[in-house]
């Protein structure tokens, strides 16, 4: 790997449920605004997804103490339904999400390329966490 390359980072889960309803809380602002965070002490406030590809998204990220805060977003550059989601954070690094159809669960395949300020490790934990909020989230909903 070259030096300029940046570390993949691969997260995952199986979610109890079929394709059509984890691609829907996936992707619909609504459920996206209840699942994706990292703790207990931030939320989402609000979301925002032309999910198509070149549309844009936008989840607005707080600390439930309103100490911090702040929007991750992107342009999407590959969408097929119920398959594949790519993009690309506004930070220039891309994400390839797979979506595997297995009757009634769904696994999602999530790799990001890492970014330079946190240790990797801290980044696959909070991402991992996430994935782990929207499981809990779309098997209880």
């Amino acid at each position: 790997m070259e030096a300029n390359q940046p570390t993949k980072v691969t997260v995952q889960a199986v979610i109890q449920a079929p394709i059509e309803k984890v691609w829907r809380y996936w992707t619909e602002p609504g459920h996206i605004t209840k699942w994706n965070q990292a703790s207990e002490d931030w939320h989402a406030p609000r979301a925002e997804n032309n999910l198509r590809a070149g549309g844009t998204f936008l989840t607005r990220m707080e600390a439930k103490d309103g100490s911090m805060g702040f929007d991750f977003g992107g342009v999407y550059d590959v969408v097929n339904q119920h398959e594949v989601i790519s993009y690309t954070i506004e930070d220039g690094r891309r994400v390839d999400i797979t979506f595997v159809d297995q009757g009634n669960e769904t696994k999602i395949i999530q790799t990001f390329d890492a970014e330079n300020a946190n240790p990797v490790e801290l980044q696959q934990a909070g991402w991992q966490a996430i994935m782990d909020n929207f499981k809990a989230y779309t098997e209880h909903n």
